[in-house]
This record gives C-alpha cells, sequence and structure tokens, in this order.
C-alpha cells in the first residue's frame, strides 16, 4: 500500500489499493479482491493509522509519512531474479570453498554462520510470503 501511494502522489482511492495489490500477489478474482480488502480494512489501515503513516477516510487512503525503515520490509524479487538471503547464500558458499581449499579455518568457520544466517532468513522470507 505504502508503495502504491508513493507512485500515487500520496493519495488514493481504497478500491485502487485493492485492485494493485491483489494484483502484485497474481490473483485478480472477486474472493481474492475481497480478502484484500477485508485485510486492508480490519488490520492494515487501521495499525497504519495509529503509527501516523496514513489516514483514511470516507473511502480516501492519504500517506502522511514514510518510515525511515520501510524499505527493509519492501524487498520485492522478480520472478526471474533472486533475493538477498539467495544471493548471501551463494556467497557464502564460495567461501567456505575458499577457506577449505586455503585451508583457513577461520574463514570457513565465518563463511559458515552467514550461510546458517542467509538461509535462516530465506526461510522466514518465504513463510512470511
Amino acid at each position: 500500500m505504502i508503495e502504491y501511494l508513493q507512485n500515487r502522489e500520496g493519495r488514493a482511492e481504497l478500491r485502487d489499493v485493492v485492485d494493485f495489490i491483489a494484483e502484485k500477489e497474481g490473483a485478480t478474482d472477486r474472493k481474492h479482491r475481497k480478502s484484500v480488502y477485508v485485510s486492508l480494512v480490519q488490520t492494515h489501515i487501521p495499525k497504519l493509522e495509529r503509527e501516523g503513516v496514513i489516514s483514511f477516510e470516507r473511502g480516501t487512503v492519504r500517506l502522511l509519512k514514510i518510515p525511515e525503515d520501510v524499505t527493509v520490509y519492501m524487498e520485492v524479487v522478480g520472478r526471474h531474479d533472486i533475493s538477498w538471503s539467495t544471493f548471501y547464500a551463494g556467497i557464502s558458499l564460495i567461501f567456505i570453498l575458499t577457506g577449505m581449499y586455503l585451508e583457513n579455518v577461520h574463514l570457513t568457520f565465518a563463511a559458515l554462520v552467514y550461510l546458517l544466517i542467509s538461509l535462516l532468513h530465506h526461510r522466514l522470507i518465504k513463510r512470511l510470503v
């Protein structure tokens, strides 16, 4: 919703926001749009209003401010792109192999830790989506 409002100069009708989100989620049928609408009205809009991020009045959503750390939660990965966690897992594997080749225990251990963290993050992100 924040992404959509940013692109619409901070103001949009709720039905347009619902259509945008449903489209982003890949399902635009009536049932899915209704699910998005209910989720917005019952959960997301009240929470964002309490936080002072948006205002909602008469079917119009207005963006009041953009939270500083909002980009952390807006990682959007295209169908043929890789996520940051997958990228870091790949880099970690390269460093593990390098550490083993150089017989460097510290490098290998550090790379294993990074690999574990990236795999946990990847799993968490997949569960949220």
